[in-house]
């Protein structure tokens, strides 16, 4: 009976200790598979910080080109601004300048105008003066 109990025992010793054989390599597997997932991450989050950082510095260098091209355009138009002011500087100068000589037009016109009709009234004046000459001794 005892002996029949031992080997019943260690035939179940036996079986036991397969189970356990069969549950530590599976175990020690899907650790492999675990370090396996784990390096894979590791090399992907390794590559998106990579990809991140690229990002980073590509975005950077566009918004500092970003900011040269605002102040030159902010440049730019300061220069025409202070151009536009003085070309309406200038303008009005113009414009003053031709009102002032439209003025100095119409005066010599209007001078002219008297000259020529005074001119007139001396021939008229003349003309009179050598009729009555002429009748004249």
């Amino acid at each position: 009976l005892i002996s029949s109990a031992t080997k019943s025992l260690r035939m179940e010793t036996e079986i036991l200790e397969k189970k356990l054989q069969d549950a530590q390599m599976k175990l020690a597997e899907k650790d492999g598979d675990k370090e396996k997932e784990i390096q894979s991450l590791k090399r992907l989050i390794s590559e998106l910080e990579f990809q991140l950082t690229m990002e980073k510095s590509n975005n950077e260098s566009f918004l500092e080109k970003l900011r040269k091209e605002i102040k030159h355009k902010s440049d730019e138009l300061e220069k025409l601004s202070q151009e536009k002011t003085q070309l309406i500087h200038s303008l009005s100068q113009v414009q003053e300048e031709n009102s002032l000589l439209q003025d100095t037009v119409r005066r010599e016109c209007e001078e002219r105008f008297e000259l020529t009709a005074a001119l007139g009234r001396a021939r008229e004046q003349v003309l009179e003066l050598r009729r009555l000459s002429g009748t004249l001794p």
